[in-house]
């Protein structure tokens, strides 16, 4: 019986270490901007912070949009320098403040060159729609074909 605990004991030991692996650099920046999301989408929903939501501009991030460093620099300016000092002090703008900043760094500094940006649709990420847009050897293949 104790042989079998023992296996069991090693079993679990095991596949914990293996959840205990570092996140990636793309993995952290992903799970960052949906912390931010969220944490966003909590404060336009609640009563008491939906005043200083109207102040933050619209954000919807896209990790693979080359827009995003333009993007959370307006953020972290308009949230540092909120007009109603109420607002700057509340908790949950701290912890956007905060996440931003965090996530502007990783993607300027640790993760310099290795996203991938897939897109440079500025406006999605101020209406969360991304538009396709053809490149030149896109257009010239589809003129081809037709």
């Amino acid at each position: 019986m104790s042989a079998g605990r023992v296996a069991l004991l090693f079993f679990l030991s095991v596949s914990w270490f293996a959840n205990c692996a570092p996140p990636t650099c793309y993995s952290r920046v992903l799970g960052l901007s949906k912390e931010i999301m969220v944490a966003l989408d909590k404060m336009h929903k609640h009563n008491r912070t939906k005043l200083c939501a109207e102040f933050l501009p619209k954000m919807f991030l896209d990790v693979h949009n080359s827009c995003i460093m333009a993007k959370l620099r307006d953020f972290l300016y308009v949230a540092e320098n909120l007009p109603v000092e109420d607002c700057r002090e509340r908790p949950i703008v701290v912890y956007l403040k905060r996440k931003a900043r965090v996530l502007y760094i990783i993607i300027n500094r640790v993760c310099f060159r290795d996203l991938v940006y897939l897109t440079d649709d500025c406006e999605a990420l101020d209406t969360g729609y991304s538009s396709p847009r053809y490149t030149e050897d896109r257009l010239q293949i589809l003129e081809e074909t037709d």
